[in-house]
């Protein structure tokens, strides 16, 4: 049995949970991988040193690369037994809970997901808000599922165990970027695996804080969205056309305060343009780009990359609207999105690859 340890900056409690681990199961072969995201509070070294004493412990240190569900894909892939389990390493997921997955695996199962949401479940260690949160996540995400994984109660769990022979050729497909491995690999399966639920017992984490954020919610949106326009277009490309339409309401308003203080529709378009393009850099670099956000020097360096790369559709885009709003119809409102429309594609393009170093 593999167990999959992803962390990031969890040394007040790695070292607890390992042991635990090891206890609990010293008599079966194991192997304990944790992955990290080259933390930078002492995790790493830890582990090392655990490794050294016993060599069932064995570590990834990953460096230029980071995030939970690429975490995860890189352990499930490494793991040399084909039975796997994912778990966190705050504390909040008991080892007890490990025995009872392998036994609900073994019935037959491709896949057991720990469940917070079952009647035999426990939580004492999320907040109201973030249960609440959790149960809407959970059911917007059956609807967006098949059909096959509806009596499911937890498609948000952290805690999962796999029959890798099983599960493996869909886990290479998984998508890094997308909000949560489980509901990927569900929505990658679609439909195929045989899948199954025990009770969990949620702790409250034995050190740090929640890594839950704005960008995990974004994700999310985006993981639903993705999964219910059957995959067809990239995750990026969602997010970046989302973005790319609050810059639409943007540039709007720019230019309706410019042409309320006194500018000519000419003289207010450039600037309502530069400043949409400015607030979509800013955005699509916390939520598209999260996993390469630029910061210091490097956020000022990105935004006049950004906005070289779109100087010639921004140009296009003025000249096309201008040309628009003079020789079709004076509408400044249409006049702006026809401008828009033609700029997109050149910049979701063009960005990613110069300005975030994506393919």
């Amino acid at each position: 049995m593999s167990i999959i340890l992803p962390t990031f900056n969890e040394s007040g409690s790695i070292k607890q949970v390992i042991t635990a681990l090891l206890d609990l199961t010293q008599y079966r072969p194991i192997e304990i991988l944790i992955v990290d995201d080259d933390s930078i509070d002492g995790t790493a070294e830890i582990v090392r040193i655990l490794a050294r004493e016993d060599s069932r412990i064995r570590i990834i240190q990953r460096v230029g690369r980071s995030g939970l569900a690429s975490a995860i894909k890189e352990g499930l892939i490494a793991a040399v037994h084909p039975i796997a389990i994912v778990m966190d390493s705050d504390g909040q997921h008991e080892p007890a809970s490990v025995q009872q997955a392998i036994e609900a695996l073994s019935a037959n199962n491709d896949l057991v997901a720990g469940s917070r949401f079952l009647d035999q479940s426990e939580i004492r260690g999320l907040s109201n808000r973030r249960t609440d949160g959790s149960t809407m996540a959970n059911r917007m995400a059956r609807w967006s599922l098949p059909t096959n994984y509806a009596h499911l109660t937890d498609y948000m769990s952290g805690f999962i165990a796999l029959n890798l022979d099983r599960c493996l050729p869909f886990i290479r497909q998984v998508d890094v970027n997308g909000f949560k491995f489980l509901y990927e690999l569900l929505a990658i399966s679609k439909g195929q695996l045989r899948v199954t639920e025990i009770p969990l017992r949620f702790q409250p984490r034995l050190h740090g804080s929640s890594k839950l954020d704005y960008a995990v919610l974004w994700d999310f949106v985006i993981s639903l969205i993705h999964t219910s326009t059957f995959r067809i277009l990239p995750r990026r490309a969602i997010s970046f056309g989302l973005v790319g339409a609050s810059g639409v309401v943007i540039q709007l308003l720019s230019t309706f305060v410019l042409m309320t203080i006194g500018l000519s529709f000419p003289q207010s378009l450039p600037l309502a343009v530069i400043t949409a393009a400015s607030s979509n850099y800013l955005i699509n670099n916390i939520l598209t780009f999260g996993d390469r956000r630029q910061k210091g020097r490097q956020l000022i360096k990105g935004l006049l990359k950004f906005l070289l790369v779109a100087s010639l559709p921004s140009l296009a885009n003025v000249g096309l609207a201008n040309s628009f709003y003079n020789m079709v119809q004076s509408h400044a409102v249409l006049a702006q999105l026809a401008g828009i429309i033609v700029v997109y594609i050149w910049n979701y393009a063009a960005s990613s690859r110069f300005v975030w170093n994506t393919p």
